[in-house]
């Protein structure tokens, strides 16, 4: 039997409805860590689902930190002007624009990372590859790729409020939760420091 308590619980941990964390929950046999994967997965369902909608709404929230001298704004759009005028909406562009701020990120996505930037990385890692097997050479320089602009590109970052998920799964979670498709525009990064 689900009880309230841990429906509450992973209400909480998730920010999705009440009755998605029952169902989870109940699916999972209420197992609070597979109700967790499952609310996962599906709201990445969800949000392949609303991958074409119109975006007619949105914030621009900016992030100054306490010494005056890094800042951040950043555009997150949505749907309609409901979502972007919720306070949990702000809140969580708020926390976007905090996290650029706080790891200064050159991408948005992967998918903007230029071919020119990785092909240079990849030389650069090319070198790193002598001695090891011919067979896993290939593997070994995507898998250092990939990780070396990680870091770089806001989506795949860890969140700075919670390093187990990362900033596309809060994207991907607020999709879920508002039920409309949720995007990360434009950021910019400021600092009176060099």
């Amino acid at each position: 039997m689900i009880t309230t308590e841990q429906i509450k619980d992973l209400r909480d941990k998730t920010g999705v409805s009440i009755m998605q964390c029952k169902k989870a929950l109940e699916d999972a046999g209420g197992d609070m860590e597979q109700a967790l994967v499952l609310l996962k997965k599906k709201g990445a369902e969800i949000a392949e689902k609303k991958g074409d909608r119109d975006l007619g709404a949105g914030v621009v929230q900016a992030y100054i930190h306490t010494s005056g001298e890094i800042g951040a704004m950043v555009e997150l759009w949505c749907e309609t002007d409901f979502v972007a005028k919720n306070e949990e909406f702000k809140a969580l562009a708020y926390d976007i624009a905090m996290q650029v701020a706080a790891t200064r990120p050159e991408f948005r996505s992967m998918e903007e990372v230029s071919e020119d930037a990785k092909k240079k990385a990849q030389e650069v890692f090319e070198k790193e590859l002598e001695g090891k097997p011919e067979n896993l050479k290939a593997q070994i320089l995507e898998g250092k790729i990939n990780a070396y602009f990680k870091e770089m590109v806001l989506l795949e970052q860890p969140f700075i409020k919670d390093d187990s998920v990362t900033v596309a799964t809060k994207i991907s979670n607020a999709i879920q939760k508002f039920g409309e498709k949720v995007v990360v525009g434009k950021f910019a990064r400021f600092s009176t420091k060099a």
